[in-house]
C-alpha cells in the first residue's frame, strides 16, 4: 500500500523529528459513522512509531503514547496536524 492509499496526509518536522499524519478509515479500526480519526506518528531515527490518536472533535482528548503525554511539543504537534487536516499535502 502506498502513501496516498494508507490515509497519510502529510508530514512536518522539528529538529530530526520527522511526523507523519494519518486518517484512519474503517479498514484500520475507525467507525464509518463516527468522527474522524487521526494518527501521528513519529520518526526520530529509530524507525516511525505512533505517538498520538485524537478525534475531530472540539471536546475530544488526544490519546499520548508512552512518554509524549505530556510533552512540551504536544501542542506544537497538534497544530501542525490541524494544518496538515486543514490542507493535505496529499492533494
Amino acid at each position: 500500500m502506498g502513501e496516498l492509499d494508507d490515509g497519510w496526509l502529510g508530514d512536518f518536522r522539528r529538529g530530526p523529528a520527522v511526523f507523519a499524519l494519518f486518517l484512519i478509515g474503517p479498514d484500520d479500526g475507525g467507525h464509518p459513522l463516527g468522527p474522524r480519526e487521526y494518527r501521528i506518528e513519529c520518526n526520530d531515527g529509530a524507525g516511525p512509531r505512533e505517538i498520538c490518536r485524537f478525534f475531530d472533535e472540539d471536546e475530544a482528548v488526544p490519546e499520548w503514547v508512552g512518554t509524549w503525554q505530556g510533552d512540551a511539543w504536544c501542542d506544537w504537534i497538534l497544530t501542525q496536524a490541524r494544518r496538515l487536516i486543514a490542507k493535505p499535502e496529499n492533494t
